[in-house]
């Protein structure tokens, strides 16, 4: 059982042309061979671009990757034919199987852009490419928004689950082989540990009781058989 707090401004941050990424996790010219995921999680970035500014079109191959937006709205596109403007309250999922094509740029005329996207590695290899997206709602408990009843990912017992919670709310963790807790916004606390927006924990074969100290969206990767 172990438990791992990693604070925000620990993380790796790439700044660059109307876009700020924070990583969690080494990525491109930040490496940290200690730190190359956790679990079946291998990227964990919190995007923030300029209206109008984003990322050209650029491959994936054999990754899910998931997407959140925070506030702001995002357009897609890709080589399956997958496209749309994602806004808050709405998952994507993009499963780059053999090969996928992308492109993401903040939507012009909606504000700053900040959006959580993570990547998951699949239980297999060499599936075809696959796009899907939903509308969610997610209340002051947890929502299973990708995996379980959420949108498919091809990563068995891999759930992203987020609560829109009010400060006073409490929630549990369950108890899995790896759980990641990420303060999207608001702030809380997990037993005696605080957490502020953009602080993760890690957790390996434990659960926790969960204090919302402040209003904002949590977001919880569970990894289970």
């Amino acid at each position: 059982m172990s438990l791992e707090v990693r604070r925000a401004g620990s993380r790796f941050v790439t700044l660059e042309a109307g876009r700020e990424t924070r990583h969690s996790f080494s990525f491109g010219p930040h490496y940290d061979p200690a730190n190359l995921g956790f679990g079946l999680l291998v990227s964990h970035n919190d995007d923030r671009l300029a209206p109008g500014a984003g990322y050209p079109e650029h491959p994936h191959q054999e990754i899910e990757v998931v997407t959140w937006v925070l506030t702001g709205a995002l357009a897609h596109r890709d080589s399956t034919g997958g496209a749309g403007v994602l806004r808050p309250g709405q998952v994507q999922v993009m499963s780059a199987g053999t090969g996928v094509v992308h492109s993401e740029y903040a939507e012009p005329g909606t504000g700053p852009t900040r959006f959580v996207q993570t990547w998951v590695r699949p239980a297999a290899w060499g599936e075809a490419p696959a796009y899907a997206s939903a509308d969610v709602s997610p209340g002051a408990g947890w929502t299973a928004v990708v995996g379980g009843d959420g949108l498919p990912v091809r990563a068995p017992g891999a759930t992203l689950w987020i609560t829109d919670a009010s400060a006073g709310d409490q929630l549990v963790v369950p108890e899995v082989p790896h759980a990641h807790l990420f303060v999207a916004t608001g702030a809380a606390r997990l037993g005696e540990v605080e957490l502020a927006e953009g602080d993760a924990v890690r957790m390996s074969d434990r659960g926790g009781d969960l204090t919302v100290t402040a209003p904002g969206q949590l977001m919880l990767w569970t990894f289970g058989p």
